[in-house]
């Protein structure tokens, strides 16, 4: 692909992250704060859990497209200092965003660069680019499958959602 289709494959997926980025928020928000300990197997993550992968991998992927290289993820245990649905959400609009402006000021010869996930997956930036954000929905998607289990309510996400149109019929 040439330096032209990189960068309108990359201003496209840019602009998808910034739509997703608003349905994840929502999504964050909805999560019960007296419910985050649920976890529907012992191998799945607790809803802050999610929380925290969430709000932390999305800035971190990013950061790491931006900068060439991975650095090891972000610890997401209890001192990452996100203990709630809010500070979830406050970190996400301040660090996300930003992070999202550094890959768009990257040239199109920065986002064709090769760069190595950990020996596993080797490819362009603008090919990790892609990968975040099926990364962010996938996540967010199990998140937003605890939501009622949680005893919360799921909001739209690609159109409404049961829980929003018994608000818009009731």
């Amino acid at each position: 692909m040439d330096s032209t289709q990189t960068k309108a494959i990359a201003d496209f997926l840019i602009a998808d992250f910034e739509s997703e980025m608003q349905t994840t928020l929502r999504v964050i928000n909805a999560v019960p704060n007296d419910r985050l300990d649920y976890q529907p197997d012992s191998k799945s993550k607790t809803g802050l859990g999610l929380v925290r992968h969430l709000t932390l991998e999305d800035e971190w992927l990013l950061n790491s497209i931006a900068n060439g290289e991975f650095a090891p993820p972000p610890d997401d245990s209890d001192a990452c200092g996100i203990m709630n649905p809010a500070d979830a959400a406050a970190r996400y609009k301040q660090k996300v965003p930003a992070a999202l402006d550094r890959v768009r000021a990257m040239s199109a010869e920065q986002l064709s660069n090769v760069i190595d996930l950990f020996g596993m997956v080797q490819a362009p930036g603008v090919n990790f680019l892609a990968m975040t954000i099926k990364h962010s929905v996938h996540h967010r998607g199990q998140l937003s499958a605890y939501l009622r289990a949680m005893g919360g309510n799921v909001p739209g996400i690609y159109g409404p959602s049961a829980d929003t149109q018994a608000a818009i019929a009731g």
